[in-house]
């Protein structure tokens, strides 16, 4: 008895904790759960001894957020101590499950009708980015998506756009519609006058030849803003 005292004692504080963690989310699932402990267990599977908690939470402080953890580069994960090539994938691949699960749920009948789930797919792929990206989804004549194509990416704060290159892909495509996706890296979605004109002039260019732009979404961590909505054009 007084050797099974002083084994217990010797244990290392974290002793347990892995599986207690684990029983956590099974019995009641994760809304209970930190985020950093939501990190702790996708953790586990990379380093399959230790305590990972200091590391959670030194990532969690690191990027701020979980969204912007998730969505982080593998460069900038592994500039964090204690980030190994097995862990990096470990969180990476979540953020590509979340997008392919996003992405088949926007796919499902006509764009328009099923609104919410594309916004959620937009949100996830591009609300972390640190750069803009400028995408097009293209649409046939009963509005499902033919295409989701990334068309240009530029800096922080702008992407060079092109009217005749947007209309000559959807030509090239047999589209009927287009919807119109950038980001704002700086997180607010307020349409720039830049924006808006790049919006009519492609919406007039594509009108010529029978294509009809639906609208055009701006994605930033503050929430999204859809022009059309806004009476922009």
């Amino acid at each position: 008895m007084v050797a099974e005292k002083k084994d217990l004692r010797e244990a290392p504080h974290y002793f347990g904790h892995r599986q207690r963690l684990r029983e956590r989310f099974l019995e009641g699932g994760a809304a209970g759960l930190a985020d950093y402990e939501v990190i702790e267990l996708l953790l586990f599977g990379a380093k399959a001894r230790g305590d990972v908690k200091p590391l959670a939470k030194a990532l969690m402080r690191e990027f701020g957020s979980l969204a912007a953890l998730l969505s982080a580069k593998p460069e900038e994960l592994a500039r964090v101590k204690g980030m190994g090539e097995a862990s990096i994938v470990a969180l990476k691949i979540v953020q590509e499950a979340a997008l392919r699960l996003a992405r088949q749920e926007s796919r499902e009948g006509p764009i328009l009708s099923s609104w919410d789930k594309v916004l959620n797919y937009l949100r996830i792929a591009l609300a972390e980015e640190k750069v803009e990206r400028f995408h097009l989804l293209f649409l046939d004549r009963k509005n499902r998506l033919i295409a989701d194509e990334e068309q240009q990416r530029g800096t922080v704060d702008h992407t060079p756009v092109y009217p005749r290159e947007v209309v000559k892909r959807a030509l090239e495509l047999g589209a009927s519609a287009i919807i119109l996706v950038h980001n704002h890296p700086l997180g607010d979605p307020t349409p720039s006058k830049a924006d808006i004109a790049i919006t009519r002039e492609i919406a007039e260019a594509a009108s010529k030849l029978g294509i009809e732009v639906h609208d055009h979404i701006i994605i930033g961590r503050k929430g999204h803003n859809s022009l059309k909505s806004l009476g922009l054009f």
